[in-house]
């Protein structure tokens, strides 16, 4: 998935690509509306993040231009999520009226802000096929849904990326270091020993739904892969 990202706050425009980028997905940043509207008519996105407060062009404005003319030349109903400090009814309703899908207040929780945007994404796509196969195993990134051989598997925000990491990665070993800088914020500090219960919580779940004790497999003194599939 390739998002837009438009913030003129240095800090939240950084968080948000963190947590973009961590969950495999490529994050272009626009620090004005005028570069963002640039953007949109020569790129094509699945998601633009927009602030209501921005130089050049306003977010309000950035919005209506963008439902008006089409977000992209191939997709006219790109799912828009606006982020403002403006906290009032009649702000919320001029937001959603420019033709944002959603609106949150900052400061945000960004699990809760990931949450709201997969929401979005499955109102706005819903033929789009984006899933990640390992034999039997299956996830959708844009729903954050993830079943082995059709059983659901309730997966925390975490464990979903850590095998969303390993899938994207196929036969590749993953170390704790590498799945560490990939997973988590700089400003997070897990151990490896995060790492290893993670590991240890999906293997329960992914045996729960019959998948082998081995799916993930540990490489000894290297770290962790996904079995050959077959």
């Amino acid at each position: 998935m390739r998002v837009l990202v438009v913030e003129d706050d240095v800090r939240i425009a950084n968080l948000l690509t963190e947590a973009f980028t961590n969950r495999q997905h490529e994050v272009d940043m626009a620090a004005d509306g005028e570069l963002a509207w640039d953007l949109v008519n020569s790129l094509d996105y699945d998601l633009i993040v927009l602030d209501l407060t921005l130089p050049k062009i306003d977010g309000i404005k950035l919005c209506q231009q963008l439902r008006e003319r089409g977000a992209t030349a191939r997709n006219a109903v790109t799912p828009i999520m606006m982020l403002t400090a403006r906290d009032t009814i009649a702000d919320k309703i001029i937001g959603l009226d420019a033709g944002a899908d959603d609106y949150m207040v900052k400061p945000f929780d960004i699990e809760e802000l990931m949450a709201r945007i997969r929401a979005v994404l499955r109102r706005g796509s819903p033929t789009a096929n984006s899933t990640l196969a390992w034999g039997d195993l299956q996830l959708n990134p844009n729903t954050y849904e993830a079943t082995y051989q059709d059983v659901p598997l309730n997966l925390t925000p975490k464990e979903f990326a850590l095998l969303e990491l390993l899938i994207s990665s196929g036969r590749r070993v993953m170390s704790r270091p590498i799945i560490i800088e990939k997973l988590w914020l700089p400003e997070e500090t897990p151990t490896e020993e995060a790492v290893k219960t993670h590991i240890r919580t999906l293997r329960q779940k992914l045996k729960a739904a019959n998948a082998p004790d081995d799916l993930i497999e540990t490489v000894y003194g290297m770290g962790y892969r996904l079995k050959q599939s077959t």
